[in-house]
C-alpha cells in the first residue's frame, strides 16, 4: 500500500515537471501576438519596459480620446489602433501583457464607445486598446487607452504609456495631456452633474445653451440691469479690468419665493455669456460634485458655477447640529478660487433667512444679493402676454384678470396660460392658432383658484 502511494506521488511530480517544463516552452515558443506587437516596436523585452499610468474621471473619456488622437496625428500619421481579444475583466494593458498562468491575450478589434461630446453631438472613442507611435525625441512608444466601465464599478479613464525609458514614457503622457487642454470638449459647454438612477454612477450631462430676450425675463424695474452689469458686463470687458489690477470672481445670489423665476434668470445669464462654460449644481450633484465642479471651472474659465437651492446646503451653523461639511467646502472653493480668476458663481434660494451669513453677506463671496419677488400688477400682465404669444390674444383690457391673480408666481401666470390655451384647442378644433379672450383665460383662472385646486395653486405659488 505505501509503495504503491509512493509511486503515485512520483507519477503526479513528474507530470506536474512536464506540465511546467510544456507551459514554458510554449511561452517561448508561442509569444502572443499583442506581446509581439509591443516588444518589436519597443525593441525590448517585457519584463524591461516600464510603464507611466494617469488616471482620469469618467467623463474626461472623449477628451483623452481626442488627446491621443492628436498627438498620434502629430507623431505618427497614419498609426493604427490595435484591440485586445480575450476576456479582459478588470485587468489593466500592463497586466494583459504579462506572464499569465490560464490567460492569454491576442491581438483583436478595438472596442470603442459612443461618448456624447455636446447637447446632441458624440464621438467614437476608444474603450480598449493600444497604438504604437514615438516619443518626442524620437525613440518608440505604445500608448494604451481603457475607458470607464461603469458595470463593473470602474469610472475612471486609465492611460498607460510603455516605453524603453520612463522618460520617453513621462514625456508622452505630459504631452497627450496638453492636447487634451488644448482640445478641451468641456470648453464653451452647458453642462450639469448628475447621478445616474442605475448603480448611482457619476454623470456629467451636456445642456443646450438657453437663447433669451431681455423682455422674455420679468422682473421689478431694475433688477434684470443690475444683474447685467454685475455678471455680463465685467465678463465683456475682463480684459481692461485686468489692466487696472481689478478682480473678475464675483457672486450673485438670486432669492425669493419658489415660482417668481430666479432659475429663468439664470437660463437668460447662461444665453447672455455664450462664451463661457456653465457648470450646474443641483440636488445630490452640490454634495458630490462641488470639488470636481469648481475644478473645472477653474481649468474653463470664462466660467460660470450655479448652486440651485443653495439653502439645501448652506443652511446657518445656529440651524444644524456639528456644522456643515457641505458648507464648508462651498465656502473654502469658493475662497480658493482666486480673484484674478473670471469664475462666476451664481447662487439661488427660497429661503435666504436660514442662509449661512460667512456666505450670503461676506464680500468676496457673494457681491450682490437680488431678490425676485412676486410679480406686481404690471409683472402679471407681461407674464400674461409673453406666455400668449404663440396663440391669437384677444386682449385689449387685462386689468381684471391682472386684479383676480394677485400674489400668484410667474409658474401660475404659465400654467394659467397653458390651460386657457388648452380649453381653446377644445373649443376652436380647426384653428391653426387659437383664440384666447378675456373669458377664456377667466374660466382658466377661476379652475385654478377653486378650493379644490388648493394643493396645486400651492404648488405652482398661488
Amino acid at each position: 500500500m505505501d509503495l504503491r502511494l509512493s509511486d503515485a506521488r512520483a507519477l503526479a511530480s513528474a507530470l506536474r515537471g512536464l506540465l511546467d517544463e510544456a507551459r514554458t516552452l510554449v511561452s517561448e515558443d508561442a509569444e502572443s501576438t499583442l506581446v509581439r506587437m509591443v516588444t518589436e516596436h519597443l525593441g525590448c523585452p517585457m519584463t524591461q519596459i516600464p510603464t507611466v499610468t494617469a488616471k482620469f474621471e469618467g467623463w474626461e473619456h472623449a477628451n483623452l480620446h481626442r488627446g491621443i488622437e492628436a498627438y498620434v496625428a502629430e507623431r505618427s500619421p497614419g498609426a493604427e489602433w490595435h484591440g485586445i481579444s480575450g476576456n479582459k475583466m478588470r485587468m489593466s494593458v500592463t497586466d494583459m501583457l504579462g506572464p499569465q498562468q490560464h490567460v492569454r491575450f491576442e491581438l483583436g478589434a478595438v472596442d470603442y464607445l459612443t461618448v456624447a461630446t455636446g447637447p446632441d453631438t458624440a464621438i467614437d472613442a476608444v474603450q480598449l486598446g493600444l497604438v504604437a507611435t514615438v516619443a518626442p525625441d524620437g525613440s518608440p512608444v505604445v500608448v494604451a487607452v481603457q475607458g470607464p466601465h461603469e458595470e463593473r464599478g470602474d469610472y475612471r479613464c486609465t492611460l498607460q504609456v510603455l516605453a524603453a525609458s520612463r522618460e520617453a514614457s513621462a514625456a508622452v503622457r505630459e504631452a497627450i495631456e496638453q492636447h487634451m487642454r488644448e482640445h478641451d470638449l468641456f470648453r464653451g459647454q452647458v453642462m450639469a452633474f448628475g447621478v445616474s438612477e442605475h448603480r448611482g454612477n457619476q454623470l456629467l450631462t451636456f445642456l443646450p445653451r438657453p437663447s433669451l430676450r431681455p423682455e422674455d425675463v420679468v422682473l421689478p424695474d431694475g433688477v434684470l440691469d443690475a444683474i447685467e452689469r454685475h455678471i455680463v458686463r465685467t465678463a465683456s470687458q475682463s480684459e481692461r479690468l485686468r489692466a487696472h489690477g481689478q478682480h473678475l470672481k464675483r457672486g450673485l445670489l438670486l432669492y425669493g419665493p419658489p415660482g417668481t423665476g430666479k432659475t429663468h434668470t439664470v437660463r437668460y445669464l447662461m444665453g447672455r455669456l455664450e462664451s463661457s462654460t456653465v457648470i450646474v449644481l443641483s440636488g445630490v450633484a452640490m454634495i458630490r460634485y462641488l470639488s470636481a465642479a469648481t475644478s473645472l471651472a477653474r481649468r474653463l474659465a470664462p466660467s460660470m458655477i450655479v448652486v440651485e437651492d443653495v439653502d439645501l446646503i448652506a443652511q446657518d451653523r445656529a440651524h444644524t447640529v456639528g456644522g456643515n461639511p457641505v458648507l464648508f467646502e462651498l465656502l473654502n472653493e469658493m475662497d480658493g478660487i482666486g480673484s484674478e480668476a473670471d469664475v462666476t458663481f451664481v447662487l439661488t434660494t427660497n429661503r435666504v433667512d436660514v442662509m449661512e451669513k460667512a456666505l450670503s453677506e461676506r464680500p468676496g463671496r457673494i457681491d450682490l444679493a437680488m431678490q425676485v419677488p412676486l410679480p406686481d400688477a404690471d409683472g402679471r400682465e407681461r407674464l400674461l402676454r409673453l406666455y400668449a404669444a404663440g396663440t391669437e390674444l384677444d386682449l385689449p383690457d387685462a386689468s381684471a384678470l391682472v386684479a383676480a391673480s394677485d400674489g400668484v408666481t410667474a409658474s401660475f401666470v404659465k400654467e394659467l396660460v397653458r390651460r386657457a390655451t388648452l380649453r381653446a384647442l377644445d373649443d376652436q378644433p380647426d384653428a391653426a392658432r387659437v383664440r384666447l379672450d378675456e373669458a377664456a383665460i377667466s374660466a382658466a383662472l377661476t379652475d385654478l383658484l377653486d378650493e379644490k385646486q388648493a394643493l396645486t395653486r400651492s404648488l405652482l405659488g398661488g
